[in-house]
């Protein structure tokens, strides 16, 4: 079981057109494993190291802004304080509890925006992201 997943990674990983080299898949491991999930850097970091895998705090950034150009994970921005990486990409929404500082997916349909304002001018609209702020 725990070699199918490891060749899942892999997969996963040369699908979005990147080398599998061991820190990537270490991290794509952690991250890709158990279902859809919101992580920050550092607390990617930490599992890492809780894994006993040798890594860099510099090269978990690197690796998540990596996975997010090749489109394995999505950019969450909360405030200029608070990044966080979802490895759920399709589109949805999400609520924020600002007492935990945790994020929770609210379905794309759940959400009615009625009207957009008009892009600047040479611009559009890619995606629109909403965060409803709880405590």
């Amino acid at each position: 079981m725990r070699q199918r997943a490891y060749s899942h990674v892999i997969e996963k990983l040369r699908r979005a057109g990147m080398r599998p080299t061991s820190q990537r898949l270490a991290l794509a491991k952690i991250l890709f494993e158990n279902g859809h999930r919101h992580v920050t850097a550092e607390a990617l970091y930490a599992e890492a190291r809780n894994c006993i895998v040798h890594i860099s705090l510099a090269t978990v950034y690197n690796s998540l802004n990596q996975f997010t150009q090749s489109g394995l994970l999505r950019e969450i921005i909360v405030d200029s304080q608070r990044c966080y990486f979802d490895t759920n990409t399709s589109d949805h929404h999400h609520f924020f509890c600002e007492k935990t500082n945790t994020l929770e997916d609210i379905a794309f349909d759940d959400v009615i925006l009625s009207k957009l304002p008009d892009a600047p001018e040479g611009k559009s609209i890619t995606r629109v992201d909403v965060i409803v702020r709880v405590s």
